[in-house]
């Protein structure tokens, strides 16, 4: 029986609670702390009547100081980080000053420049070894369990993997004419910046959505996929020996890139301050306050969505190929914890997790991604809270 302490209280955090405490033979106590402390409130009363004990806190997460009092106070045994991006590295700070084990959803991005690469925590490594704690990192589904489906893909059924592609789509409508899954300023920077995929040993960079691609995904169908870049490849080129060449894509409708192309080419998903009635202010995040809350859309959002990895690569000397995906329902979601597909398969890998790391079968000092640990414990999890996983041998490659 452990405690954890949360850091957020959004969406991903939502179900992370839930899960939490679905799990309460690992989570005996877990606490949602957050700058908004009515946020963590709310939460709470949602998950009043288990077994886990829910207590709430206010912390401002870009505070160390703050995060060292806070985990001084709870004494937790993990802290799953569920927080902003940019305040990866305090969290992992205070985890340091106080010996605490670390997981969280996304790597570190400076607020200033939309740079996705995981050499800032990493830095971290030799310090988290020394202090004997364990942080993961990317832990939620992509990153996170796409990672996971390629150490399981590379226990049991190649000898060599030589490609990877990892697809993301999503087939919901939420009746908006133009919203984001989840977080705004996280989900548009990331697809304004540039693409790029890993092949024969180094990442060669695209234009922002220049490569395309269709794509018949099972139980959904037909979709355009377009190339990004995205942080787990980082880790997969150096964790998967041999791989040649990895890449990721994800869904957009036309009129989700119309619309983006629309705001991108006025200036509004700029991360540039600009001067304004004399305040200054980030075009993006204006952007972000008035569109609406991905925590909002999920009794509005129909349909599912299909992430997987697609690998060919050798086995006793033959080709082979091989296919692995969960096809999650919002509506199906929403009934059991009252949030959207996006954050339920963001928040489910992350108590996963994080109870890898509290059961001792991810537990080890340092700073790691997942695919470096055995996949089959938290891939059995998987199928138990709600993402259960469907594999093919003979699927179609992407071109």
């Amino acid at each position: 029986m452990a405690k954890a302490l949360m850091i957020g209280a959004g969406g991903v955090a939502s179900v992370v609670a839930h899960k939490c405490c679905q799990n309460y033979e690992v989570f005996e106590e877990i606490c949602i702390a957050s700058r908004t402390i009515s946020k963590c409130d709310a939460l709470k009363e949602k998950l009043e009547g288990g077994k886990t004990k829910v207590t709430t806190a206010q912390v401002d997460a870009d505070k160390v100081e703050e995060l060292v009092a806070l985990i001084e106070q709870v004494k937790p045994d993990i802290v799953i980080n569920v927080a902003l991006p940019y305040q990866d590295l305090t969290i992992m700070d205070a985890c340091l000053a106080t010996k605490v084990d670390y997981l969280d959803t996304a790597n570190y991005e400076p607020l200033d420049t939309a740079k996705f690469e995981y050499k800032w925590q990493w830095a971290y490594k030799e310090r988290f070894e020394k202090a004997g704690i364990t942080a993961i990192l990317g832990c939620g589904f992509d990153p996170g369990v796409s990672q996971v489906f390629c150490a399981y893909a590379q226990k049991h059924y190649f000898d060599e993997i030589h490609t990877i592609d990892i697809l993301d789509a999503n087939a919901g409508d939420h009746g908006y004419p133009f919203a984001t899954n989840f977080n705004p300023e996280i989900n548009i920077r990331e697809i304004t910046a540039n693409g790029s995929y890993f092949e024969n040993g180094k990442f060669i960079e695209t234009e922002p959505i220049s490569i395309k691609r269709t794509y018949n995904f099972p139980e959904i169908g037909n979709k355009d996929m377009y190339l990004l870049h995205h942080e787990e490849m980082e880790s997969l080129a150096l964790n998967i020996p041999g791989v040649k060449r990895i890449r990721f894509f994800m869904t957009f409708s036309e009129r989700y890139l119309t619309h983006l192309r629309v705001l991108e080419n006025v200036g509004m998903t700029s991360i540039e301050p600009i001067e304004y009635e004399g305040h200054k202010i980030i075009p993006l995040q204006f952007l972000k306050a008035v569109l609406p809350d991905p925590a909002s859309l999920g009794p509005r959002t129909k349909g599912k969505t299909n992430i997987g990895c697609i690998f060919s690569g050798l086995k006793d000397g033959k080709e082979q190929h091989y296919y692995v995906y969960n096809v999650c329902d919002h509506e199906e979601c929403y009934r059991e914890v009252g949030s959207q597909a996006i954050s339920y398969t963001t928040g489910v890998p992350a108590m996963i997790g994080a109870a890898m790391v509290l059961s001792g079968k991810w537990k080890k000092p340092g700073v790691f991604n997942v695919e470096e640990f055995d996949p089959d414990p938290f891939m059995e999890e998987l199928n138990k809270f709600g993402l259960p996983w469907k594999e093919s041998f003979n699927p179609e490659l992407v071109e």
